[in-house]
């Protein structure tokens, strides 16, 4: 009975890719895209009448084992260099269609009616400070420079013992919007969009740069997935991504 389970729900799968390789395009892109990418699709479609694009938004590290898993994907938008490293790795996304395309800064951010004086990740380590939201280092890109820039300031047994681990970026800004903790790591585009719920405490140093690169995949509508990925690296698509904060690559 498994086996046919399994045999029906891949057959499905594939009817999906096919379907919508008819005319949409699926996306698949880091939580941290989700406003940005409403918009560039909402601006792709009305310059491209009868393509719909579906977005799929999540942690970088969980749209790639859905990929792996057969899920239906034209285009992959990552936001980390590893990621994309192993979708190229496992054979599912082309590798010559990639390309960076945005960068983004690491911030750490506390509620907005916060009386924390929190300056530096030294002050993380503050006893007031119970709680840090931090995005799950296996699986999402914001927990891996979480984590690297701790252990570079020696911080990081300290700071993750007071983790609490989410699922995404997106995750962290709602606990922190909510004050279910004292402070958390997001990207500076994710503080922009609650900026009346949370403010940024300081800038995180890191010894690397935040670029997201994006590609299409191995099984994708090879001419709609480039029109898609063009048109995010077009004046147009980049100009709607610096109005919410991102940076140019």
């Amino acid at each position: 009975m498994k086996s046919t389970l399994k045999v029906i729900a891949s057959a499905a799968l594939l009817m999906v890719s096919h379907f919508a390789a008819a005319g949409d395009v699926t996306v698949s892109a880091a939580a941290s895209l989700t406003n940005a990418f409403k918009d560039v699709a909402q601006s792709f479609e009305a310059q491209h009448p009868g393509t719909k694009i579906l977005l799929n938004f999540g942690a970088s590290g969980a749209l790639l084992q859905q990929m792996a898993k057969g899920a239906p994907v034209d285009v992959f938008a990552s936001a980390d260099q590893e990621t994309m490293d192993q979708a190229v790795k496992q054979g599912l996304i082309v590798a010559n269609s990639r390309h960076d395309f945005v960068r983004n800064s690491l911030v750490l951010t506390v509620p907005s009616d916060s009386k924390l004086a929190i300056k530096s990740l030294k002050d993380l380590t503050q006893s007031g400070v119970v709680k840090v939201a931090i995005g799950n280092p296996a699986s999402v890109p914001v927990g891996r420079y979480t984590q690297a820039a701790l252990e570079a300031a020696k911080l990081w047994p300290a700071i993750s013992a007071k983790a609490i681990n989410t699922q995404n970026v997106r995750q962290s800004l709602d606990y922190v919007a909510r004050g279910e903790v004292e402070a958390g790591f997001v990207y500076a585009t994710d503080a922009a969009v609650m900026p009346d719920k949370v403010k940024v405490a300081f800038t995180v140093p890191l010894n690397e740069v935040i670029s997201y690169p994006i590609a299409a995949s191995t099984s994708s509508n090879a001419k709609e997935a480039k029109s898609f990925i063009d048109y995010v690296l077009s004046p147009a698509g980049q100009t709607i991504l610096g109005k919410y904060g991102f940076l140019k690559p």
